[in-house]
């Protein structure tokens, strides 16, 4: 299986009309050719919570979504990609529930991870929770065994109830590992082409660590997953959000990964009209990754920036995000803090928004993103240049609703017309087709204001002239250009 370098759009299964049935509907009726490079499908397994993130098993895909195949019809016409929360399953999953009325008796305990295979007194110090990189005020959440009424306390790395909805699995165990064999499997057989390994960074825990990308065991469990996905088909795009020279660890090895900085400087450059540090990034980054400016979370900062932004600036830029109407996510743990209190792991809100809901400027951000190297996505949100959903966020008392708005038919329908989508829509297309960017991007300059990259195959050639000042940009191609500059 090969990555197309093609765009890719990310939805939720229900986002765009309802269901996956509706999804291809859309795709057809508005968005034809336009998802050349695939179709990221946020979990449409079923879930206990956390938006799909919190699922029961990989097996299914839940009935108020649609079948399997519905996702097997989409995957004749896409590559698809599905997520797999390779670290932890649903605490209402089969598995789990299980070995809640069973304890150690059933088929299923070893998948779970006991604070005893660990500390076999059952019981860290301080000092090493401390150490661990924390999402939650304690790693683990505490359960009693029905029939035995005996208290277990297992490794729960995510999840805001006490105890956790999301139950972490034990990747060394010979049980974990055939059901993520199972898992694979049955993803090959409904047309699955790449998956992404979320929070695949917190599989690996150690006492007296982090327990957060431990090396080397997160290569072998990598290298193990690898050889499981290759026997299907598949492509595995690990999703870690850290400092970025983990993420260059793993592209050393050959593995696909996010761009997780582009988001942030892209969205600095343009309030700034300054892009000098996006200028200079650009120039040294590995090129094999996928590259996004939104998604179903938020534009990250911490950890991912870390070292490559100053706090008084970040300050600002987070400032102007809140005066537009975005909330954060903030970094719990004070180790991770930096030593002036900055605490932003993420800015949530659409990318719309915070760009002031500027057409120029956005579209000016999304030139940026397609210029740059790697294989880029776009959220359906930002697909249709939607704006704060504050309303969602008062009515479920989630941040992250805010950019995660369902549409109607209805609302398809309007936002599509809307002028900044068709020209985003015409940047795609020019994207997709121009085979300048099946070469290599041969130069990238600025001197602050004005901005241009540029890209060469053979006699091919596409070059992006930004001019931030004006928010105006300009492509220049061989060939069969693009029918729209930035008016």
């Amino acid at each position: 299986m090969q990555v197309k370098n093609k765009v890719q759009l990310i939805t939720y299964p229900d986002s765009l009309g309802g269901d996956l049935n509706a999804l291809e509907h859309v795709l057809e009726q508005h968005f034809p050719d336009t998802f050349m490079g695939g179709i990221h499908i946020l979990p449409p397994f079923p879930s206990s919570g956390d938006r799909g993130f919190a699922p029961l098993t990989y097996l299914e895909i839940d009935p108020a979504f649609g079948t399997w195949e519905d996702v097997r019809r989409l995957g004749k016409k896409y590559d698809l990609l599905l997520d797999l929360m390779v670290n932890h399953i649903s605490a209402k999953s089969e598995y789990f529930l299980d070995f809640l009325e069973n304890g150690q008796d059933s088929s299923y305990a070893d998948l779970f991870l006991s604070i005893e295979k660990l500390w076999p007194d059952g019981s860290p110090s301080r000092e090493e929770i401390e150490k661990i990189f924390l999402r939650r005020k304690e790693p683990y959440s505490d359960f009693t065994i029905k029939s035995t009424g005996e208290k277990v306390r297992v490794w729960t790395t995510f999840g805001k109830m006490t105890p956790s909805e999301q139950i972490d699995l034990d990747i060394n165990s010979d049980a974990t590992r055939q059901l993520l064999s199972d898992f694979f499997a049955n993803f090959g057989e409904n047309h699955v082409r790449i998956v992404r390994l979320d929070a695949v960074a917190y599989v690996t825990k150690k006492p007296g660590t982090s327990c957060f990308f431990i090396e080397p065991e997160i290569y072998q469990f990598l290298e193990w997953l690898t050889d499981l996905a290759e026997k299907h088909d598949i492509v595995l795009l690990p999703e870690v959000h850290a400092h970025y020279s983990v993420q260059n660890k793993l592209s050393e090895r050959g593995y696909w990964i996010y761009d997780f900085i582009l988001p942030y400087l892209v969205l600095e450059t343009i309030i700034h009209r300054d892009a000098t540090k996006l200028g200079n990034y650009l120039k040294d980054r590995p090129a094999k990754q996928f590259t996004m400016l939104d998604c179903h979370d938020g534009v990250p900062i911490k950890p991912d920036l870390n070292d490559l932004y100053d706090s008084a600036e970040a300050r600002k830029i987070v400032d102007i995000c809140l005066e537009r109407g975005s909330n954060l996510s903030l970094i719990f743990s004070p180790k991770h803090q930096d030593a002036d209190g900055f605490d932003v792991h993420q800015v949530r809100g659409t990318y719309y928004s915070m760009l002031g809901c500027d057409d120029d400027a956005y579209l000016v951000a999304r030139a940026i993103q397609f210029f740059t190297p790697g294989v880029p996505q776009v959220y359906y949100v930002g697909l249709l240049a939607g704006e704060n959903d504050q309303e969602a966020v008062d009515k479920s008392g989630e941040g992250r609703e805010i950019n995660r708005h369902n549409y109607t038919f209805e609302e398809i329908e309007q936002a599509v017309n809307q002028e900044v989508v068709q020209r985003l829509i015409k940047l795609i297309h020019f994207r997709n087709r121009h085979p300048a960017f099946d070469g290599e991007m041969t130069a990238v300059e600025t001197d602050g204001e004005t901005f241009s990259i540029r890209w060469e195959n053979g006699t091919e050639y596409a070059e992006l002239r930004v001019d931030l000042g004006s928010y105006q940009f300009e492509v220049f191609s061989s060939g069969e250009g693009i029918d729209q500059n930035s008016r």
